[in-house]
């Protein structure tokens, strides 16, 4: 591989010269068109001629009266994470209200389709979404950003005892699922269509973290669900109160590191948040013991709340082995 200096021609375009190997046995000569596409790792690709535009494939689904909502919920999410671009659902016509209703929901559930044809007994979806615009990486730091404020509101709703608060830490479980499954849809599409060894390895390893975040907002959830069952216990003595936020705090300080590592390709961050557990397990060490003097439904509540602190902290690590994974994969071997 050789390196081409990037030329400023005016004042908004830049110019990098072509191998003139390549220009010649391609039989190209100046004055000719060429297309460039950015790929989704971006890297950038030129062509001799327009890329053929990718056929939409389809999934059809037969509904003859055993399905179930969330059965069919979830052959519409299998066909949307797979990469299908159309969903087409066939019944008999006395089953129309209920696929529609449910094709409905699942249009609201994930990003992307919507209903764009029916007649008595067929329904057709299309995902309209544009992985461009939203690509693996946006949805990862949307991730975050979400399951780190879930995180804090959940033991913030604890503290307070605010129901609402708590509640709302759920609703947004459900924006993590649709930036999930849209990650694992690109992952499909990348691995379903042509792609080099580098693409499909980083959207594998965004797949992967895009999971581990899913994970510890599923735990957020679990943490905000114990509010309802402590509010107004006396049991949840500043102490107590002040170990819960300090393990709150740790475990977002391990998942604020090993997502800077990830994004800044930095082993050594990487490095620091996976060893940052010991000092977290200390805190949840203290946090067990001092549990394990309540009795009762606290006793449950509470044992839920310190295991998904925990586990938030375990999952963040995770994500600081991938980056790790990922930052030997895209630098350069030294010379």
């Amino acid at each position: 591989m050789e390196g081409r200096k990037l030329q400023l021609a005016g004042k908004s375009t830049f110019l990098v010269s072509l191998p003139k190997r390549w220009v010649t046995n391609a039989g190209l000569k100046a004055g000719d068109t060429l297309f460039v596409d950015t790929e989704s790792d971006g890297s950038v690709s030129v062509r001799m001629h327009s890329a053929a535009r990718t056929t939409v494939r389809r999934k059809i689904f037969q509904e003859r009266g055993e399905d179930t909502r969330e059965h069919l919920i979830r052959k519409f999410i299998g066909a949307y994470v797979s990469g299908f671009g159309l969903i087409e659902v066939r019944f008999p016509p006395d089953r129309g209200p209920f696929v529609r209703k449910v094709a409905r929901e699942f249009c609201r559930l994930v990003i992307g389709p919507e209903v764009i044809e029916e007649t008595s007994n067929t329904i057709l979806i299309q995902d309209l979404s544009d992985p461009s615009e939203l690509s693996s990486e946006k949805c990862l730091r949307r991730m975050q950003l979400t399951v780190r404020a879930m995180l804090e509101d959940a033991v913030g709703a604890l503290r307070t005892g605010d129901s609402g608060l708590a509640h709302d830490v759920d609703l947004r479980g459900q924006d993590v699922n649709r930036l999930y499954w849209m990650v694992a849809k690109q992952y499909h599409l990348a691995h379903s269509a042509p792609a080099d060894g580098f693409a499909a390895a980083t959207i594998h390893g965004h797949r992967l973290i895009a999971k581990l975040l899913e994970r510890i907002g599923e735990h957020a959830q679990r943490i905000a669900s114990a509010t309802p069952l402590l509010e107004g216990d006396k049991s949840l003595d500043p102490k107590l109160l002040e170990l819960l936020s300090a393990a709150r705090a740790s475990a977002a300080a391990i998942l604020d590191k090993a997502f800077n590592a990830l994004v800044t390709r930095n082993i050594e961050v990487a490095n620091e948040a996976i060893d940052a557990r010991a000092d977290h397990q200390r805190v949840i060490d203290g946090l067990k013991q001092r549990v394990a003097l309540r009795r009762g439904g606290p006793l449950l509540a509470l044992g839920t709340v310190v295991d998904s602190l925990g586990r938030a902290a375990v999952y963040a690590a995770e994500i600081a082995e991938e980056a790790i994974d990922l930052a030997v994969l895209t630098t350069p071997e030294a010379a």
